[in-house]
C-alpha cells in the first residue's frame, strides 16, 4: 500500500488490491498519507487457503477493478 501511495504521488498509476479483513487498516492508512478517497480493490477474506486455479478464478473476477484504476 505504501508503494502505491508512493507511485501516485509521483503520478504513476497503482492499484491496492486487500482482502476484507484490511479495509479498516487501508482506509486509516490512506487518511494518514493525505489520500482519504483512493480506491482499492477488496477480494473475500481469507485466500491463503485457496488453491492456485481457485485464485486465479477468484483473481479473474477482479481483473476489470483493477485495470480501472490503473486508468482512471
Amino acid at each position: 500500500m505504501h508503494d502505491t501511495i508512493a507511485f501516485e504521488q509521483r503520478g504513476i498509476p497503482g492499484a491496492v488490491i486487500i482482502t476484507q479483513a484490511f479495509t479498516k487498516a487501508a482506509e486509516f492508512q490512506f487518511r494518514a498519507k493525505g489520500m482519504p478517497t483512493h480506491p482499492y480493490v477488496v477480494l473475500p477474506h481469507p485466500i491463503s487457503n485457496l488453491s492456485t486455479p481457485d485464485m486465479q478464478t477468484l483473481t479473474a473476477q477482479y481483473v476489470a477493478q483493477v485495470v480501472r484504476h490503473l486508468t482512471a
